[in-house]
């Protein structure tokens, strides 16, 4: 298993919140996230995803990952 810490720009309230959650429940290989206004801490099976495709999907549902 792999953690990833990611800030997340352009979320302003609870829908954001639960815009990302449900991206990243969509995301095969992802097991836990806490997500929050800002950013967001995934839990993921580094065998069957990859940081980036995390990412990806989060900038799918209209926000930007920053580093």
């Amino acid at each position: 298993m792999a953690k990833a810490i990611m800030k997340i720009e352009g979320m302003s309230c609870q829908h954001c919140v639960m815009a990302v959650k449900k991206a990243l429940g969509g995301v095969p290989g992802v097991v836990g996230s806490d997500v929050q206004i800002g950013s967001a801490t995934v839990q993921y099976d580094d065998a069957k995803t990859q940081q980036k495709d995390i990412e990806a999907a989060i900038e799918k549902a209209g926000y930007k990952v920053t580093k």
